[in-house]
């Protein structure tokens, strides 16, 4: 009896024990699973707040190096911006070689005083100009500096005919075909030329993304509103877009979309990615292309008409189209919304309209009345103007651009 008593014993402590460890590997368990979710929430505050992130890693290691991918990031949205802020921000690239520094210079200040988001510059210049580029834009004034951010980029191309790239039409023009490609992490961009002035906010040419339908890719203006006087349909030794081509000084592009294309073309019965036609495209047709890399984008558009969203001249107005007398109706109507100075025409004295422009903008000193010390010291030297056709049109130049100064006047910062 007492064995029996003692065998029972046992059997409970034994019972009890089992219980006990499973009541641990539960509690044990749910603690595991509590602390999942913790880090599942902290990796999405790092994702909101990835700056913040940076900072702290900066301070416990040292200086973050900013050299990365063959550009230098000059200044980041702080820890303050917000989600909505960096979702808006407007994507403008530009290409600069040579003697293009100034002219760049100019381009990015339009954008900067007229523009409402906050715009994002990725700047693709020979690396001599690197540091040129950053001491230049880091006198500006904090109030238009806190408008944009911008990262400067070495001029690179595919190490296959890497020099025939560089030099095909101007110096490092054709770096605009390969952005798709090295600007992964964008999802839309503005390209223009370094001879581009703004005359409105780029916010309205940025807005012209939510008008594509499901099939566009990017967005031109023609090369020419008069086929008498076009290039392409009276010259062009290859296909081009539409009735007289393409201009593409002035692109407009959703690369996400361009990425994922595949296009039609006349060297395969298969279709191509972007990275995929470009180089069958030189290899063909470099003996009968003119314009370098804009006659590329005419052969690809030319077969992909579907792809591409046409905005009207007066987004890429130039001396094409009052030279010969005025032929871009919508710009009559409207005013310039966007300048494209092409033929050197800001350095010399053929289109003096053009350079009493660009000469308005750069002498043009942040902060000051924008009334008193750009438009009317403009529309004063336009009146010199009016011996050419294009001073003829004068009021053109000015109309939007009273506009644009209108809508920031009250917001303008003042540089003491």
């Amino acid at each position: 009896m007492r064995r029996y008593m003692r065998v029972r014993f046992v059997c409970l402590l034994l019972g009890f024990g089992s219980v006990f460890y499973v009541f641990i590997q539960l509690a044990a368990s749910l603690d595991s699973q509590n602390g999942w979710v913790s880090k599942k929430s902290q990796h999405r505050s790092t994702l909101l707040t990835g700056e913040n992130v940076v900072g702290r890693a900066a301070a416990s290691k040292g200086p973050v190096n900013q050299h990365r991918d063959s550009r230098f990031i000059i200044r980041r949205p702080n820890s303050s911006d917000s989600v909505k802020e960096l979702a808006e921000t407007m994507h403008l690239a530009v290409v600069a070689c040579g003697d293009r520094l100034e002219e760049t210079m100019t381009m990015i200040k339009s954008a900067v005083i007229f523009s409402i988001k906050f715009l994002e510059f990725h700047i693709f210049a020979e690396h001599e100009l690197h540091l040129t580029f950053q001491k230049t834009l880091n006198t500006w004034p904090l109030q238009y500096r806190s408008k944009f951010n911008y990262k400067l980029y070495n001029i690179t191309f595919p190490s296959e005919n890497a020099a025939e790239w560089k030099k095909l039409f101007k110096p490092c023009a054709s770096q605009r075909l390969f952005l798709p490609i090295i600007l992964k992490d964008v999802d839309s961009l503005l390209y223009v030329d370094t001879d581009i002035l703004f005359l409105q906010p780029v916010d309205e040419i940025w807005s012209f993304l939510k008008e594509f339908n499901s099939t566009q890719i990017a967005a031109m203006a023609p090369e020419h509103e008069e086929p008498r006087i076009g290039w392409y349909n009276r010259f062009a030794r290859h296909p081009y877009y539409g009735k007289t081509g393409i201009n593409s000084g002035v692109m407009l592009m959703n690369m996400t979309r361009i990425r994922e294309k595949y296009f039609k073309n006349d060297m395969t019965t298969a279709r191509l990615k972007w990275e995929e036609i470009l180089m069958p495209l030189l290899k063909k047709y470099k003996l009968n292309i003119t314009w370098g890399d804009q006659d590329l984008l005419n052969i690809i558009f030319h077969y992909n008409p579907e792809s591409l969203f046409i905005f009207p001249c007066h987004w890429n107005y130039r001396p094409d189209h009052c030279i010969y007398g005025s032929n871009c109706k919508t710009a009559e109507e409207k005013g310039i919304f966007i300048l494209h100075g092409n033929r050197g025409v800001y350095h010399d004295e053929k289109q003096p309209a053009f350079r009493a422009v660009y000469e308005a903008i750069v002498k043009y000193k942040f902060g000051d009345d924008p009334f008193h010390f750009l438009l009317y010291p403009l529309e004063n030297n336009l009146l010199q103007t009016t011996h050419t056709y294009c001073g003829r049109v004068q009021h053109l130049f000015t109309k939007q651009l009273q506009k644009s100064i209108q809508k920031i006047q009250d917001t303008i910062p003042r540089v003491r």
